[in-house]
Protein backbone atom coordinates (compact mmCIF):
# COMPACT_ATOMS: atom_id res chain seq x y z
CA UNK A 1 0.00 0.00 0.00
CA UNK A 2 2.49 2.23 1.20
CA UNK A 3 4.54 1.18 -2.81
CA UNK A 4 1.44 2.07 -4.38
CA UNK A 5 0.64 5.19 -2.99
CA UNK A 6 4.43 6.72 -3.59
CA UNK A 7 3.89 5.79 -6.92
CA UNK A 8 1.33 8.08 -7.40
CA UNK A 9 3.17 10.95 -5.64
CA UNK A 10 6.23 10.66 -7.72
CA UNK A 11 3.68 10.50 -11.03
CA UNK A 12 1.82 13.81 -9.64
CA UNK A 13 6.05 15.41 -9.56
CA UNK A 14 6.52 14.39 -12.60
CA UNK A 15 3.38 16.00 -13.98
CA UNK A 16 4.16 19.42 -12.47
CA UNK A 17 7.17 20.76 -15.10
CA UNK A 18 4.73 20.03 -18.18
CA UNK A 19 1.73 22.35 -16.30
CA UNK A 20 4.35 25.05 -15.43
CA UNK A 21 5.72 24.50 -18.67
CA UNK A 22 2.60 25.16 -20.38
CA UNK A 23 1.46 27.98 -18.62
CA UNK A 24 4.79 29.41 -19.25
CA UNK A 25 3.95 29.35 -22.49
CA UNK A 26 0.73 30.56 -22.91
CA UNK A 27 1.93 33.64 -21.31
CA UNK A 28 4.82 34.38 -23.49
CA UNK A 29 2.55 33.94 -26.57
CA UNK A 30 -0.03 35.98 -24.74
CA UNK A 31 2.97 38.41 -24.57
CA UNK A 32 4.52 38.19 -28.05
CA UNK A 33 0.53 38.44 -29.34
CA UNK A 34 -0.33 41.75 -27.49
CA UNK A 35 3.38 42.74 -28.80
CA UNK A 36 2.12 41.84 -32.24
CA UNK A 37 -0.87 43.63 -31.81
CA UNK A 38 0.79 46.49 -30.36
CA UNK A 39 3.67 46.90 -33.15
CA UNK A 40 2.25 46.02 -36.48
CA UNK A 41 -1.55 46.71 -35.68
CA UNK A 42 -1.75 49.48 -33.73
CA UNK A 43 2.46 50.52 -34.71
CA UNK A 44 1.89 53.62 -35.89
CA UNK A 45 -0.38 54.99 -33.62
CA UNK A 46 1.21 54.53 -30.56
CA UNK A 47 4.28 55.61 -32.52
CA UNK A 48 2.68 58.91 -32.83
CA UNK A 49 1.67 59.17 -29.40
CA UNK A 50 5.10 58.75 -28.15
CA UNK A 51 5.89 61.54 -30.33
CA UNK A 52 3.40 63.72 -28.81
CA UNK A 53 5.00 62.92 -25.89
CA UNK A 54 8.47 63.71 -27.20
CA UNK A 55 8.56 66.20 -29.62
CA UNK A 56 6.41 69.01 -29.29
CA UNK A 57 5.54 71.92 -32.62
CA UNK A 58 5.85 75.65 -31.90
CA UNK A 59 4.28 77.15 -34.69
CA UNK A 60 5.98 80.51 -35.43
CA UNK A 61 3.57 83.50 -36.67
CA UNK A 62 4.35 85.23 -39.83
CA UNK A 63 4.52 88.98 -39.30
CA UNK A 64 2.20 91.10 -41.98
CA UNK A 65 3.55 93.47 -44.50
CA UNK A 66 3.97 97.25 -43.37
CA UNK A 67 1.18 99.51 -45.36
CA UNK A 68 3.18 102.87 -46.38
CA UNK A 69 1.68 106.12 -47.59
CA UNK A 70 3.18 107.60 -51.17
CA UNK A 71 6.62 108.99 -49.31
CA UNK A 72 6.85 105.89 -47.35
CA UNK A 73 5.67 106.91 -43.71
CA UNK A 74 4.30 103.81 -42.05
CA UNK A 75 0.34 104.08 -41.80
CA UNK A 76 -0.32 100.71 -40.48
CA UNK A 77 2.46 97.62 -38.70
CA UNK A 78 2.64 95.03 -36.41
CA UNK A 79 3.67 94.75 -33.07
CA UNK A 80 4.48 92.11 -30.51
CA UNK A 81 2.42 90.65 -27.82
CA UNK A 82 2.80 87.03 -25.35
CA UNK A 83 -0.89 84.72 -25.72
CA UNK A 84 -0.80 81.92 -23.39
CA UNK A 85 -2.25 78.29 -25.04
CA UNK A 86 -3.08 75.08 -23.73
CA UNK A 87 -2.07 72.00 -25.32
CA UNK A 88 -5.40 70.14 -26.32
CA UNK A 89 -3.24 66.17 -26.85
CA UNK A 90 -1.42 66.88 -24.01
CA UNK A 91 -4.42 67.80 -21.05
CA UNK A 92 -6.81 64.96 -21.58
CA UNK A 93 -10.16 66.58 -19.77
CA UNK A 94 -9.56 65.10 -16.65
CA UNK A 95 -6.43 66.80 -16.05
CA UNK A 96 -7.73 69.77 -16.90
CA UNK A 97 -9.30 71.37 -13.73
CA UNK A 98 -6.05 71.04 -12.39
CA UNK A 99 -4.14 72.63 -14.51
CA UNK A 100 -6.97 75.37 -14.83
CA UNK A 101 -6.67 76.05 -11.55
CA UNK A 102 -3.27 77.00 -11.02
CA UNK A 103 -3.34 79.40 -14.30
CA UNK A 104 -6.02 80.74 -12.83
CA UNK A 105 -3.46 81.47 -9.34
CA UNK A 106 -0.32 82.23 -11.66
CA UNK A 107 -1.88 84.36 -14.50
CA UNK A 108 -4.62 86.16 -12.44
CA UNK A 109 -6.96 85.07 -14.93
CA UNK A 110 -10.46 83.38 -13.57
CA UNK A 111 -11.17 79.82 -13.83
CA UNK A 112 -14.74 80.44 -15.92
CA UNK A 113 -12.76 82.54 -18.46
CA UNK A 114 -10.70 79.99 -19.05
CA UNK A 115 -12.99 77.54 -19.27
CA UNK A 116 -15.14 79.38 -21.52
CA UNK A 117 -11.92 79.87 -24.19
CA UNK A 118 -10.47 76.26 -23.77
CA UNK A 119 -14.66 75.37 -24.93
CA UNK A 120 -14.83 77.37 -27.54
CA UNK A 121 -11.85 76.93 -28.77
CA UNK A 122 -11.81 73.02 -28.84
CA UNK A 123 -11.17 71.72 -32.70
CA UNK A 124 -10.72 68.35 -34.11
CA UNK A 125 -8.05 68.46 -35.63
CA UNK A 126 -6.23 69.08 -32.14
CA UNK A 127 -4.65 72.46 -32.37
CA UNK A 128 -3.25 74.64 -29.34
CA UNK A 129 -6.07 76.81 -28.03
CA UNK A 130 -5.71 80.42 -27.30
CA UNK A 131 -6.69 81.03 -23.73
CA UNK A 132 -5.66 84.58 -23.15
CA UNK A 133 -4.03 87.20 -25.23
CA UNK A 134 -2.28 90.70 -25.38
CA UNK A 135 -0.64 89.63 -22.00
CA UNK A 136 0.98 91.57 -19.47
CA UNK A 137 5.08 91.26 -18.98
CA UNK A 138 4.03 90.52 -15.36
CA UNK A 139 2.01 87.79 -16.63
CA UNK A 140 4.90 86.40 -18.64
CA UNK A 141 7.45 86.31 -16.25
CA UNK A 142 5.18 84.42 -13.34
CA UNK A 143 4.42 81.82 -15.87
CA UNK A 144 8.53 81.55 -16.95
CA UNK A 145 8.66 80.79 -13.14
CA UNK A 146 5.89 78.53 -12.93
CA UNK A 147 6.25 76.82 -16.01
CA UNK A 148 7.43 73.36 -14.50
CA UNK A 149 3.69 72.81 -12.74
CA UNK A 150 1.90 74.32 -16.26
CA UNK A 151 2.73 71.17 -18.18
CA UNK A 152 0.53 71.33 -21.17
CA UNK A 153 0.22 75.13 -21.37
CA UNK A 154 2.60 77.62 -23.30
CA UNK A 155 3.11 81.24 -23.71
CA UNK A 156 3.95 81.98 -27.06
CA UNK A 157 4.72 85.11 -28.89
CA UNK A 158 2.33 86.59 -31.54
CA UNK A 159 1.92 89.69 -34.13
CA UNK A 160 -1.00 91.85 -33.57
CA UNK A 161 -2.06 94.64 -36.19
CA UNK A 162 -0.97 98.47 -34.99
CA UNK A 163 -2.56 101.28 -36.81
CA UNK A 164 -0.35 104.10 -34.95
CA UNK A 165 -2.81 106.82 -36.07
CA UNK A 166 -6.26 105.26 -35.19
CA UNK A 167 -9.06 105.98 -37.39
CA UNK A 168 -6.84 107.83 -39.34
CA UNK A 169 -7.99 106.09 -42.87
CA UNK A 170 -9.37 103.61 -41.32
CA UNK A 171 -12.17 102.65 -44.61
CA UNK A 172 -9.38 102.56 -47.13
CA UNK A 173 -6.64 100.98 -44.63
CA UNK A 174 -9.24 98.22 -43.38
CA UNK A 175 -9.16 95.83 -40.33
CA UNK A 176 -8.41 92.47 -39.43
CA UNK A 177 -9.92 89.46 -37.27
CA UNK A 178 -9.27 86.16 -36.37
CA UNK A 179 -10.72 83.57 -39.04
CA UNK A 180 -14.24 81.56 -38.53
CA UNK A 181 -14.12 77.51 -37.81
CA UNK A 182 -16.09 77.69 -40.89
CA UNK A 183 -13.82 79.43 -42.44
CA UNK A 184 -10.74 77.58 -41.89
CA UNK A 185 -12.33 74.45 -43.58
CA UNK A 186 -11.72 76.39 -46.93
CA UNK A 187 -8.89 78.33 -45.73
CA UNK A 188 -6.51 75.30 -44.90
CA UNK A 189 -5.65 74.09 -47.86
CA UNK A 190 -4.27 78.08 -48.03
CA UNK A 191 -1.93 77.44 -46.00
CA UNK A 192 -3.84 79.25 -42.97
CA UNK A 193 -4.22 77.70 -39.56
CA UNK A 194 -6.83 78.09 -37.12
CA UNK A 195 -5.36 80.81 -35.29
CA UNK A 196 -4.63 82.98 -37.84
CA UNK A 197 -6.05 86.18 -38.56
CA UNK A 198 -7.17 87.55 -42.18
CA UNK A 199 -8.18 90.99 -43.86
CA UNK A 200 -11.94 91.83 -43.61
CA UNK A 201 -11.94 95.21 -45.33
CA UNK A 202 -9.98 97.63 -47.31
CA UNK A 203 -6.62 97.21 -48.35
CA UNK A 204 -6.05 94.42 -45.77
CA UNK A 205 -8.87 92.57 -47.27
CA UNK A 206 -8.04 93.41 -51.15
CA UNK A 207 -4.07 92.67 -50.68
CA UNK A 208 -4.40 89.74 -47.84
CA UNK A 209 -2.11 87.99 -50.78
CA UNK A 210 0.16 90.16 -50.32
CA UNK A 211 0.66 91.15 -46.86
CA UNK A 212 -0.27 88.09 -44.99
CA UNK A 213 3.14 86.19 -45.06
CA UNK A 214 3.63 82.54 -44.44
CA UNK A 215 3.96 80.45 -40.89
CA UNK A 216 7.19 79.03 -39.98
CA UNK A 217 7.64 76.92 -36.97
CA UNK A 218 9.98 75.12 -35.03
CA UNK A 219 9.92 71.04 -34.14
CA UNK A 220 11.21 70.49 -30.90
CA UNK A 221 12.42 67.55 -28.53
CA UNK A 222 11.03 67.46 -24.83
CA UNK A 223 11.18 65.75 -21.47
CA UNK A 224 8.82 64.40 -19.27
CA UNK A 225 9.02 67.42 -17.52
CA UNK A 226 8.51 69.17 -20.59
CA UNK A 227 11.87 70.92 -21.04
CA UNK A 228 13.42 71.41 -24.35
CA UNK A 229 16.20 69.01 -25.24
CA UNK A 230 17.14 69.88 -28.40
CA UNK A 231 15.81 71.32 -31.89
CA UNK A 232 14.60 68.99 -34.55
CA UNK A 233 13.64 71.48 -37.03
CA UNK A 234 13.29 75.16 -37.74
CA UNK A 235 11.11 76.85 -40.21
CA UNK A 236 11.97 80.28 -40.09
CA UNK A 237 7.65 82.68 -41.17
CA UNK A 238 8.52 84.30 -43.98
CA UNK A 239 7.15 88.01 -43.47
CA UNK A 240 4.34 89.91 -45.52
CA UNK A 241 5.41 92.24 -48.10
CA UNK A 242 5.24 95.95 -47.29
CA UNK A 243 2.45 97.59 -49.82
CA UNK A 244 2.79 101.09 -50.59
CA UNK A 245 -0.36 103.13 -51.11
CA UNK A 246 -1.47 106.16 -53.53
CA UNK A 247 -2.31 108.79 -49.88
CA UNK A 248 -0.47 111.16 -48.89
CA UNK A 249 -0.18 110.88 -45.10
CA UNK A 250 -0.73 114.67 -44.27
CA UNK A 251 -3.61 115.45 -47.13
CA UNK A 252 -5.66 112.86 -45.07
CA UNK A 253 -4.98 113.79 -41.41
CA UNK A 254 -6.33 117.49 -43.16
CA UNK A 255 -9.30 115.33 -44.68
CA UNK A 256 -10.02 113.94 -41.72
CA UNK A 257 -9.69 117.21 -39.65
CA UNK A 258 -12.07 118.90 -42.11
CA UNK A 259 -14.88 116.19 -41.84
CA UNK A 260 -14.77 117.08 -38.26
CA UNK A 261 -17.10 119.63 -38.72
CA UNK A 262 -20.13 117.60 -39.99
CA UNK A 263 -21.38 114.45 -38.17
CA UNK A 264 -21.41 112.66 -41.42
CA UNK A 265 -19.75 113.23 -44.97
CA UNK A 266 -17.41 111.70 -47.04
CA UNK A 267 -13.86 113.62 -48.86
CA UNK A 268 -11.90 111.78 -51.99
CA UNK A 269 -8.98 113.56 -53.10
CA UNK A 270 -7.41 111.92 -56.63
CA UNK A 271 -4.78 113.42 -59.40
CA UNK A 272 -7.14 114.07 -62.23
CA UNK A 273 -4.21 112.39 -64.61
CA UNK A 274 -3.82 108.96 -63.10
CA UNK A 275 -6.49 108.42 -60.75
CA UNK A 276 -4.41 108.00 -57.93
CA UNK A 277 -6.13 108.67 -54.54
CA UNK A 278 -4.35 110.85 -52.50
CA UNK A 279 -6.76 111.06 -49.56
CA UNK A 280 -10.20 108.94 -48.81
CA UNK A 281 -12.07 110.11 -45.72
CA UNK A 282 -15.19 108.95 -44.13
CA UNK A 283 -17.17 110.52 -41.30
CA UNK A 284 -17.76 108.49 -38.49
CA UNK A 285 -15.48 106.47 -38.90
CA UNK A 286 -13.54 103.56 -36.27
CA UNK A 287 -10.40 102.55 -34.81
CA UNK A 288 -9.46 99.61 -36.68
CA UNK A 289 -7.04 98.75 -33.08
CA UNK A 290 -9.92 97.81 -31.57
CA UNK A 291 -10.13 94.29 -33.30
CA UNK A 292 -6.69 93.45 -32.50
CA UNK A 293 -8.07 91.24 -29.63
CA UNK A 294 -11.50 91.92 -30.41
CA UNK A 295 -13.93 94.02 -29.74
CA UNK A 296 -15.54 94.70 -26.34
CA UNK A 297 -19.81 94.41 -26.11
CA UNK A 298 -20.05 98.47 -25.80
CA UNK A 299 -17.84 98.65 -29.01
CA UNK A 300 -19.69 96.32 -31.04
CA UNK A 301 -23.09 97.81 -30.29
CA UNK A 302 -21.69 101.27 -31.70
CA UNK A 303 -20.40 99.64 -34.99
CA UNK A 304 -23.40 98.28 -35.59
CA UNK A 305 -25.62 101.06 -34.60
CA UNK A 306 -27.49 103.96 -36.51
CA UNK A 307 -24.29 106.13 -37.01
CA UNK A 308 -22.42 103.13 -39.25
CA UNK A 309 -19.08 104.30 -38.64
CA UNK A 310 -17.95 101.29 -40.98
CA UNK A 311 -19.83 102.58 -43.65
CA UNK A 312 -17.42 103.91 -46.11
CA UNK A 313 -19.92 106.97 -47.04
CA UNK A 314 -17.35 107.92 -50.29
CA UNK A 315 -18.79 104.47 -51.93
CA UNK A 316 -22.00 105.57 -50.87
CA UNK A 317 -24.79 106.63 -53.27
CA UNK A 318 -26.85 110.14 -52.66
CA UNK A 319 -28.70 112.72 -54.33
CA UNK A 320 -25.63 114.53 -56.87
CA UNK A 321 -28.20 118.21 -56.69
CA UNK A 322 -26.46 121.01 -58.60
CA UNK A 323 -23.24 119.25 -59.25
CA UNK A 324 -24.83 117.23 -62.02
CA UNK A 325 -25.91 120.14 -63.99
CA UNK A 326 -22.11 119.04 -65.46
CA UNK A 327 -23.86 116.24 -67.03
CA UNK A 328 -26.59 118.47 -67.86
CA UNK A 329 -24.47 120.87 -69.70
CA UNK A 330 -22.43 117.73 -71.43
CA UNK A 331 -26.00 116.54 -72.66
CA UNK A 332 -27.02 119.54 -74.18
CA UNK A 333 -23.74 120.16 -76.42
CA UNK A 334 -22.83 116.75 -76.97
CA UNK A 335 -26.01 116.05 -78.36
CA UNK A 336 -26.20 118.96 -81.05
CA UNK A 337 -28.83 120.26 -80.07
CA UNK A 338 -27.01 123.38 -78.04
CA UNK A 339 -24.19 124.84 -78.44
CA UNK A 340 -20.87 126.37 -76.52
CA UNK A 341 -22.75 129.49 -76.80
CA UNK A 342 -26.28 128.62 -76.55
CA UNK A 343 -28.43 131.33 -74.28
CA UNK A 344 -31.80 130.85 -72.18
CA UNK A 345 -33.94 132.79 -70.30
CA UNK A 346 -34.29 132.67 -66.42
CA UNK A 347 -36.49 133.23 -63.84
CA UNK A 348 -37.35 133.11 -59.97
CA UNK A 349 -40.47 130.37 -61.62
CA UNK A 350 -40.43 128.57 -64.37
CA UNK A 351 -43.42 127.29 -65.70
CA UNK A 352 -44.08 124.37 -67.76
CA UNK A 353 -47.97 122.41 -69.22
CA UNK A 354 -49.37 124.40 -66.06
CA UNK A 355 -46.74 123.48 -63.72
CA UNK A 356 -44.46 125.59 -62.03
CA UNK A 357 -40.90 125.19 -60.57
CA UNK A 358 -39.06 127.52 -58.27
CA UNK A 359 -35.51 128.96 -58.81
CA UNK A 360 -33.55 131.06 -56.69
CA UNK A 361 -32.76 133.99 -59.10
CA UNK A 362 -33.39 135.63 -62.23
CA UNK A 363 -30.40 136.21 -64.57
CA UNK A 364 -31.79 137.19 -67.50
CA UNK A 365 -30.64 135.30 -70.78
CA UNK A 366 -27.56 133.81 -69.76
CA UNK A 367 -25.11 130.77 -71.15
CA UNK A 368 -23.70 127.75 -69.74
CA UNK A 369 -20.83 129.08 -68.44
CA UNK A 370 -22.86 131.75 -65.84
CA UNK A 371 -25.19 129.10 -65.70
CA UNK A 372 -22.99 127.23 -64.03
CA UNK A 373 -21.54 130.23 -61.63
CA UNK A 374 -25.18 131.03 -60.00
CA UNK A 375 -26.61 127.59 -60.35
CA UNK A 376 -29.49 128.69 -62.01
CA UNK A 377 -32.14 126.03 -61.84
CA UNK A 378 -34.70 127.66 -64.60
CA UNK A 379 -31.75 127.52 -67.39
CA UNK A 380 -31.01 123.47 -66.75
CA UNK A 381 -35.37 122.72 -66.69
CA UNK A 382 -34.81 124.16 -70.00
CA UNK A 383 -31.55 122.13 -71.20
CA UNK A 384 -32.87 119.26 -69.76
CA UNK A 385 -36.63 119.26 -71.69
CA UNK A 386 -34.37 120.47 -74.93
CA UNK A 387 -31.99 117.19 -74.84
CA UNK A 388 -34.44 114.60 -73.06
CA UNK A 389 -33.98 111.99 -70.99
CA UNK A 390 -32.46 109.68 -73.08
CA UNK A 391 -29.43 111.84 -73.83
CA UNK A 392 -29.39 113.37 -70.24
CA UNK A 393 -28.56 109.63 -68.86
CA UNK A 394 -26.83 108.79 -71.92
CA UNK A 395 -24.00 111.56 -70.57
CA UNK A 396 -24.69 110.70 -67.54
CA UNK A 397 -23.43 107.03 -68.32
CA UNK A 398 -20.47 108.36 -70.39
CA UNK A 399 -19.24 109.95 -67.13
CA UNK A 400 -18.49 106.70 -64.88
CA UNK A 401 -22.32 107.10 -63.26
CA UNK A 402 -24.32 103.99 -63.11
CA UNK A 403 -21.04 101.92 -62.84
CA UNK A 404 -18.42 100.88 -60.45
CA UNK A 405 -15.81 102.79 -60.86
CA UNK A 406 -13.17 99.82 -60.86
CA UNK A 407 -11.15 101.15 -57.55
CA UNK A 408 -9.24 97.66 -56.08
CA UNK A 409 -11.03 97.89 -52.69
CA UNK A 410 -13.70 95.45 -52.16
CA UNK A 411 -15.79 97.64 -50.62
CA UNK A 412 -16.89 99.67 -53.22
CA UNK A 413 -20.59 96.96 -53.50
CA UNK A 414 -22.84 99.68 -55.07
CA UNK A 415 -22.71 101.65 -58.45
CA UNK A 416 -25.34 104.59 -57.33
CA UNK A 417 -28.80 105.13 -59.25
CA UNK A 418 -29.76 106.27 -62.52
CA UNK A 419 -33.44 106.10 -62.45
CA UNK A 420 -33.86 106.40 -65.81
CA UNK A 421 -37.12 105.58 -68.03
CA UNK A 422 -36.90 101.91 -67.71
CA UNK A 423 -35.40 101.86 -64.62
CA UNK A 424 -38.94 103.55 -63.70
CA UNK A 425 -41.31 101.46 -65.32
CA UNK A 426 -39.72 98.26 -63.47
CA UNK A 427 -39.81 99.57 -59.99
CA UNK A 428 -43.24 101.69 -60.24
CA UNK A 429 -45.09 100.48 -63.49
CA UNK A 430 -45.62 104.17 -64.50
CA UNK A 431 -44.63 105.99 -67.98
CA UNK A 432 -41.69 109.19 -67.28
CA UNK A 433 -43.33 112.17 -67.50
CA UNK A 434 -41.37 115.67 -68.16
CA UNK A 435 -41.61 116.39 -64.73
CA UNK A 436 -39.01 113.57 -63.89
CA UNK A 437 -36.57 115.12 -67.33
CA UNK A 438 -37.41 118.87 -65.48
CA UNK A 439 -35.90 117.34 -61.45
CA UNK A 440 -33.09 114.96 -63.09
CA UNK A 441 -31.90 117.84 -64.74
CA UNK A 442 -30.71 119.51 -61.58
CA UNK A 443 -29.74 115.93 -59.88
CA UNK A 444 -32.85 116.05 -57.83
CA UNK A 445 -34.61 113.05 -59.43
CA UNK A 446 -33.69 109.17 -58.66
CA UNK A 447 -30.20 109.82 -59.12
CA UNK A 448 -27.75 108.39 -56.61
CA UNK A 449 -23.78 109.59 -57.42
CA UNK A 450 -21.23 108.34 -55.13
CA UNK A 451 -18.80 111.08 -53.91
CA UNK A 452 -15.70 108.55 -55.82
CA UNK A 453 -17.97 108.41 -59.14
CA UNK A 454 -18.50 112.22 -58.80
CA UNK A 455 -14.25 112.85 -58.58
CA UNK A 456 -13.63 110.94 -61.56
CA UNK A 457 -16.22 113.55 -63.31
CA UNK A 458 -14.51 115.85 -62.41
CA UNK A 459 -10.60 114.51 -63.57
CA UNK A 460 -12.41 113.57 -66.75
CA UNK A 461 -13.32 117.48 -67.45
CA UNK A 462 -9.77 118.59 -65.65
CA UNK A 463 -7.71 116.35 -68.07
CA UNK A 464 -9.53 116.45 -71.23
CA UNK A 465 -11.65 113.62 -71.69
CA UNK A 466 -10.20 110.75 -70.11
CA UNK A 467 -11.98 108.48 -67.69
CA UNK A 468 -9.77 107.25 -65.17
CA UNK A 469 -9.60 104.49 -62.67
CA UNK A 470 -9.18 104.94 -58.67
CA UNK A 471 -6.53 103.37 -57.46
CA UNK A 472 -4.99 103.21 -53.58
CA UNK A 473 -1.77 100.65 -55.07
CA UNK A 474 0.33 102.22 -57.69
CA UNK A 475 -0.38 99.53 -61.02
CA UNK A 476 -1.19 99.87 -64.04
CA UNK A 477 -5.10 100.68 -64.47
CA UNK A 478 -7.50 101.51 -67.67
CA UNK A 479 -7.41 105.08 -68.61
CA UNK A 480 -10.34 105.52 -71.33
CA UNK A 481 -10.65 108.49 -73.49
CA UNK A 482 -14.81 109.45 -74.05
CA UNK A 483 -14.17 111.83 -76.23
CA UNK A 484 -15.96 115.16 -75.68
CA UNK A 485 -16.40 117.41 -78.14
CA UNK A 486 -13.42 120.95 -77.14
CA UNK A 487 -16.81 123.29 -76.79
CA UNK A 488 -18.09 121.10 -74.09
CA UNK A 489 -14.89 121.17 -72.36
CA UNK A 490 -14.32 125.12 -73.11
CA UNK A 491 -18.39 125.82 -71.75
CA UNK A 492 -17.65 123.18 -68.87
CA UNK A 493 -13.78 124.32 -67.27
CA UNK A 494 -14.70 128.34 -68.16
CA UNK A 495 -18.41 127.74 -65.65
CA UNK A 496 -16.73 125.90 -63.19
CA UNK A 497 -13.96 128.31 -63.00
CA UNK A 498 -16.27 131.36 -62.45
CA UNK A 499 -17.96 129.93 -60.11
CA UNK A 500 -15.09 130.36 -57.69
CA UNK A 501 -14.59 134.10 -59.03
CA UNK A 502 -17.92 135.28 -58.96
CA UNK A 503 -20.42 132.30 -58.14
CA UNK A 504 -21.35 130.19 -55.32
CA UNK A 505 -17.84 129.30 -54.07
CA UNK A 506 -15.92 132.52 -53.51
CA UNK A 507 -14.44 130.98 -51.05
CA UNK A 508 -11.88 129.34 -52.79
CA UNK A 509 -11.11 132.44 -54.86
CA UNK A 510 -7.85 133.14 -52.62
CA UNK A 511 -4.60 134.47 -53.92
CA UNK A 512 -2.99 131.90 -51.58
CA UNK A 513 -4.17 129.37 -53.86
CA UNK A 514 -3.68 128.27 -57.12
CA UNK A 515 -6.78 129.44 -59.63
CA UNK A 516 -9.44 126.31 -58.39
CA UNK A 517 -12.68 125.33 -60.52
CA UNK A 518 -15.60 123.62 -59.54
CA UNK A 519 -19.30 123.28 -58.53
CA UNK A 520 -21.24 123.51 -55.64
CA UNK A 521 -24.71 121.17 -54.52
CA UNK A 522 -27.15 121.21 -52.13
CA UNK A 523 -29.26 118.29 -52.59
CA UNK A 524 -32.88 118.16 -50.71
CA UNK A 525 -33.35 114.86 -48.18
CA UNK A 526 -36.67 115.76 -46.87
CA UNK A 527 -37.94 115.71 -43.56
CA UNK A 528 -33.81 115.48 -43.05
CA UNK A 529 -31.25 118.45 -43.46
CA UNK A 530 -30.22 119.35 -46.78
CA UNK A 531 -26.91 117.11 -48.16
CA UNK A 532 -23.66 119.84 -49.18
CA UNK A 533 -21.47 118.97 -51.97
CA UNK A 534 -18.90 120.82 -53.53
CA UNK A 535 -16.49 119.21 -56.21
CA UNK A 536 -13.53 121.05 -57.72
CA UNK A 537 -9.45 120.83 -58.86
CA UNK A 538 -7.23 123.13 -59.10
CA UNK A 539 -4.34 124.69 -60.77
CA UNK A 540 -7.47 125.45 -62.85
CA UNK A 541 -5.22 125.33 -65.93
CA UNK A 542 -2.93 122.28 -65.39
CA UNK A 543 -4.81 120.44 -62.54
CA UNK A 544 -2.64 117.85 -60.60
CA UNK A 545 -5.77 117.57 -57.87
CA UNK A 546 -9.33 116.95 -57.80
CA UNK A 547 -11.31 116.89 -54.32
CA UNK A 548 -14.76 115.69 -53.63
CA UNK A 549 -16.33 117.21 -50.60
CA UNK A 550 -19.66 115.61 -49.05
CA UNK A 551 -21.91 116.75 -45.87
CA UNK A 552 -24.63 114.29 -45.50
CA UNK A 553 -27.70 115.79 -44.10
CA UNK A 554 -25.35 118.64 -42.91
CA UNK A 555 -27.77 121.45 -43.45
CA UNK A 556 -26.35 124.70 -45.35
CA UNK A 557 -25.26 124.83 -48.80
CA UNK A 558 -22.40 123.46 -50.50
CA UNK A 559 -20.70 127.07 -51.06
CA UNK A 560 -20.76 127.59 -47.05
CA UNK A 561 -20.10 123.65 -46.05
CA UNK A 562 -18.60 121.71 -48.55
CA UNK A 563 -16.30 124.32 -49.68
CA UNK A 564 -14.31 125.30 -46.94
CA UNK A 565 -13.64 121.31 -46.79
CA UNK A 566 -12.23 121.52 -50.22
CA UNK A 567 -10.22 125.17 -49.29
CA UNK A 568 -8.56 122.76 -45.97
CA UNK A 569 -7.17 120.25 -48.37
CA UNK A 570 -5.56 122.60 -51.34
CA UNK A 571 -4.24 124.71 -48.65
CA UNK A 572 -2.02 121.63 -47.28
CA UNK A 573 -1.25 120.25 -50.72
CA UNK A 574 -0.73 123.49 -52.80
CA UNK A 575 1.47 125.51 -49.07
CA UNK A 576 4.28 122.56 -49.13
CA UNK A 577 3.01 120.99 -46.54
CA UNK A 578 2.74 117.56 -49.08
CA UNK A 579 4.70 117.83 -52.10
CA UNK A 580 1.69 118.07 -54.91
CA UNK A 581 3.02 115.70 -57.62
CA UNK A 582 3.22 116.94 -60.92
CA UNK A 583 0.73 115.97 -63.48
CA UNK A 584 1.45 112.80 -65.19
CA UNK A 585 2.01 113.12 -68.86
CA UNK A 586 -1.24 111.25 -70.45
CA UNK A 587 -0.68 107.92 -71.63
Amino acid sequence: MLTAGGGHRHSGMQQQPAVLLTLVVLFASAMVLRLGWLQLVQGQENRARADENRIRLVPRHPMRGRILDRNGQVLVSSRLTYNLYVQPRQVPAAQWPGLRDRLAVVMGISAAELDQRRRTGTNEEGYRIELATNLKPQQVLRFREQAANLRGAEVDLDYLRAYPYGSLGAHVLGYTSPITAEEFDKLEPKGYRMQDRIGRSGIENAFERHLRGEWGGQQLEVNAAGQVQRVLGDKQAKPGKDLRLTLDLELQKTAERALAGVRKGAIVAMDPQTGAIRAMASRPNFDPNIFANGPTAAQWTALGGPEAPMLNRAFQGYPPASTFKLVTTIAGIESGRMSETSKLPTMNSFCHRGQCYGDHGSFGAIGFPMALAVSSNSFYYQVGLKVGPKELFKAARRMGYGHLTGIELKDEDGAGLLGDEAWKWKVYGEPWTVVDTISSSIGQGPVLVTPLQMARLYAAVSNGGWLVTPHVVERPVERRWIGLKAATLRALRKGLRMVVTEGTATILNDPTLPPVAGKTGTGEDPPRPDHAWFGGYAPAGKPTLVIVAFGENSGGYGGTVAAPMVKALMTTWFRGVSPAAKPAAPR
